[in-house]
């Protein structure tokens, strides 16, 4: 699982932020979430192919996380796209798009479909879900999961003793199967181990709330909003972001494995010290930057 954060500014960008958009690349999906302004050209400096995209997931509506949406569909378009691209987002998504294209003069674009959703699991594919819950932000807003499935892992160390490695009959004890090699028969439960899907989760613009923490919950990577410092606390119910301090705590409560901090105000040149507030909360934390790319 591969992540490029193509843009980490909130809603004003700066000579080194783009607007928000994060890509994730998994098992030959391309999942973009959210696409600011300048997201295509991100794209380019990442030197990652916009056909990659497979999904468009939209955390909400504000300017600074779809503007990018019709240059996005016009380079698609340009670059001879055949796929149907699958949009989500919030309550609102079909009206809101439609407005943005009726207000450009595009003569063709390529096939998509969109999905209004709200929370719980939107996609169920075969080697991972996508779900989503509802924040609290000025206009409707989603958080995201990618949730892998769990996986059957062959015991090599046992195989051993059959001398058995790379061969197609591996596949049946994945499955579940007992199989006979050699003479010798072998037990799936033996054979196997049960491997933990991986679990990431986004958290786009939102005021502290509880869903925050229960989509959070045991994400193995959390990536969210840190728009200021703590020391801006008071701006926090106006204007439906969260601070540092408030980032961290969410990690801790929902006992992440690790923090990746985006979105931040254009008032920081250096989000280091962003970082550095929010790891006295929680220590395994991150501040993301433009281009920056993760595996997990």
């Amino acid at each position: 699982m591969k992540i490029t954060f193509l843009g980490t500014s909130s809603m004003i960008p700066t000579k080194t932020r783009n607007h928000s958009s994060i890509f994730l690349q998994y098992e030959g999906e391309g999942i973009l979430i959210d696409c600011g302004e300048g997201t295509q050209r991100q794209f380019r400096l990442a030197n990652i192919s916009p056909s990659k995209t497979t999904k468009l997931l939209i955390s909400h509506w504000h300017g600074d996380h779809t503007l990018g949406i019709p240059g996005l569909l016009q380079n698609l378009r340009a670059n001879d796209y055949r796929k149907t691209l699958e949009i989500y987002g919030p309550k609102g998504t079909k009206k809101y798009l439609k407005n943005m294209l009726s207000g450009i003069a595009v003569q063709k674009t390529i096939k998509f479909k969109v999905k209004e959703i709200s929370s719980g699991i939107f996609y169920k594919g075969k080697s991972f879900n996508l779900e989503a819950i509802t924040l609290d932000h000025i206009v409707p807003c989603l958080a995201y999961s990618l949730i892998e499935n769990d996986k059957i892992k062959i015991n090599l160390d046992y195989l051993k003793k059959f001398n058995l490695k790379q061969h197609p009959i591996l596949g049946k004890l994945q499955q579940g199967k007992n199989i006979t090699y050699k003479g010798h028969k072998i037990l799936a439960k033996k054979a196997t181990i049960p491997g933990k899907g991986k679990k990431v989760t986004i958290i786009m613009d939102t005021a502290p709330c509880k869903n925050a923490e229960i989509i959070a919950k045991n994400s193995d990577l959390l990536i969210t909003e840190c728009t200021w410092k703590k020391e801006l606390k008071d701006l926090v119910r106006k204007r439906k972001h969260l601070t540092t301090e408030l980032t961290a705590k969410i990690a801790k409560k929902a006992k992440v494995k690790q923090l990746i901090l985006t979105h931040f105000s254009q008032r920081y040149r250096d989000v280091k010290e962003l970082e550095n507030e929010a790891k006295k909360v929680f220590k395994n934390t991150k501040a993301a930057k433009d281009l920056m790319e993760i595996k997990i």
